[in-house]
């Protein structure tokens, strides 16, 4: 060690000319200018350089050196130690060494031992800048892979953004909608102007990533992580840029997007409005399915209506309908019920001058009704099978009753209901001269007797109810003879009467 500290001490006299060399190496420790003086032969005394030869090529105009610590240490030692040790040293850095370390007790100065811990710790400071080479060379790489990383998640922000944009820039109302990057109208100025922005961010980190200078040594390998960066820089760049033109195309677009999504809204209000105003017309067209009349114009024996129901087993029963007769010679049949064992078992009639009739099951009573010809009149009767008991109304209004007509019969089921035409026998031989002619419309029955007031609400039409037992619908009404169906409505034609 003491004769490395001399050799130092030799080097920064010949720096300085103008001291003498015996004053550089007067010192206090007469081992220590020893060993500076075995080191440093004179120029005449074996050796072939002059003492400004330690200082190499690289040598500066002040007589200090320009080369890294490295190169000095090389040509001084080599200039220095023994020929014996020329062929160790040139094989330092392939050779393993072959001499040990000296002991605690080995003698300084030029001994072979001293040498060798030279030499041992020149490759110990050698190993440790490569070492410290390589660290540096392993910190630039892991920087290189996070600017990499940083630079992905960039672009999948930017991708990302831009695919929302584009999903959300389609509006059923022609609205431009807002970005997520930013809160930016995505075609507006300041949103490509962001963009812009971004990209020149790149640009500037991928150029600072380029700028970084070498610190590879010369004879190492070259690292194939910087090719790696430079590919993905100039992918990433692409892609920004496709996505920037793409974006220009939808902006330069948008205004034929939106007068096509206004035509196709004006095209739906249009079939909107249509259909609302064919439902109108149906609606004003539609008419109930009881909003008719039977019409039967002459009296003779073949001109009809028939009703597609018949009549269950009934302990009481009330028939309403409104009638309009036409006739000179009285109002004949409004209708008749027949079933197999009896002709007449429902029977409403007047025949010539005689009053109307209620007939069940050939029991008779004459009703106290007048009814005037070419006028409508809403006619309700009630029976019930117990007593007999029966009640007969006018308009609304009752017109008498009386009891024990066929008192506790039951009227009989399966039978038919003819309109206009008295039956002899089971649905037919008609007679001419009881047939009815006129309009009926509004024919019900029930199999219950109804109350005073919902008859009265019949008969002045703030009332709709259907019989339970028949309905008056025209899809069970058949038309025979020439009897016709014609519309009803039942108070505009009584304010026309």
């Amino acid at each position: 060690m003491l004769a490395f500290l001399g050799a130092i001490i030799c080097i920064i006299a010949s720096i300085h000319p103008a001291t003498s060399n015996a004053g550089a190496l007067q010192g206090p420790d007469n081992g220590s200018n020893a060993a500076a003086a075995a080191l440093l032969p004179a120029a005449g005394a074996g050796s072939d350089k002059p003492l400004g030869a330690l200082h190499g090529a690289g040598e500066s105009a002040y007589g200090g050196f320009s080369a890294g610590p490295q190169d000095s240490l090389l040509d001084l030692l080599a200039s220095a130690r023994p020929q014996q040790h020329q062929q160790l040293f040139s094989r330092f850095l392939c050779t393993p060494l072959t001499v040990e370390c000296p002991s605690e007790g080995s003698p300084q100065g030029d001994s072979p031992g001293a040498a060798a811990s030279e030499e041992l710790f020149f490759l110990q400071s050698t190993a440790e800048q490569l070492r410290q080479t390589a660290q540096q060379q392993k910190d630039q790489i892991l920087i290189d892979q996070k600017t990499i990383r940083e630079l992905t998640t960039k672009l999948s922000r930017c991708e990302n953004g831009l695919e929302l944009s584009f999903q959300d820039s389609a509006s059923v109302w022609g609205v431009p909608r807002h970005d997520t990057m930013g809160d930016l109208p995505w075609d507006s100025p300041a949103m490509i102007q962001e963009l812009e922005e971004a990209v020149r961010t790149l640009k500037d980190r991928i150029d600072k990533i380029e700028e970084v200078p070498a610190r590879i040594n010369a004879t190492s390998a070259p690292v194939p992580a910087q090719e790696t960066i430079h590919t993905k820089m100039e992918e990433l760049e692409e892609q920004i840029l496709s996505k920037i033109l793409a974006l220009e195309k939808e902006r330069s677009s948008i205004t034929n997007t939106n007068d096509h999504q206004q035509q196709e809204v004006e095209k739906e209000l249009d079939a909107l409005q249509n259909r609302v105003m064919d439902l109108e017309h149906e609606t004003t067209s539609f008419t109930p399915p009881d909003a008719f009349k039977v019409t039967i114009p002459v009296r003779n024996n073949y001109m009809y209506a028939r009703m597609k129901k018949s009549l269950p087993e009934l302990y009481a029963f009330t028939v309403c309908m409104w009638l309009k007769a036409r006739g000179p010679a009285g109002v004949g049949t409004p209708f008749s019920y027949s079933v197999p064992s009896q002709s007449n078992e429902l029977v409403l009639l007047e025949w010539g001058p005689n009053p109307m009739e209620l007939i069940i099951n050939d029991k008779v009573t004459q009703l106290p009704m007048n009814l005037k010809v070419g006028t409508w009149h809403h006619i309700c009767i009630t029976w019930i099978t117990r007593d007999g008991i029966w009640t007969a109304y006018q308009d609304g209004v009752e017109r008498g009753g009386s009891e024990n007509l066929a008192s506790w019969h039951t009227i009989k089921p399966h039978g038919v209901i003819i309109l206009g035409q008295e039956q002899d026998t089971l649905g037919g031989r008609f007679d001419a001269t009881q047939a009815f002619v006129g309009e009926i419309a509004q024919f019900n029955l029930w199999d219950h007797v109804l109350m005073p007031a919902e008859i009265l609400g019949l008969a002045n039409c703030t009332s709709h109810l259907q019989g339970n037992v028949i309905q008056w619908d025209e899809k069970l009404v058949e038309f025979h003879g020439g009897a016709a169906k014609r519309s009803f409505e039942v108070c505009e034609e009584r304010k026309k009467a």
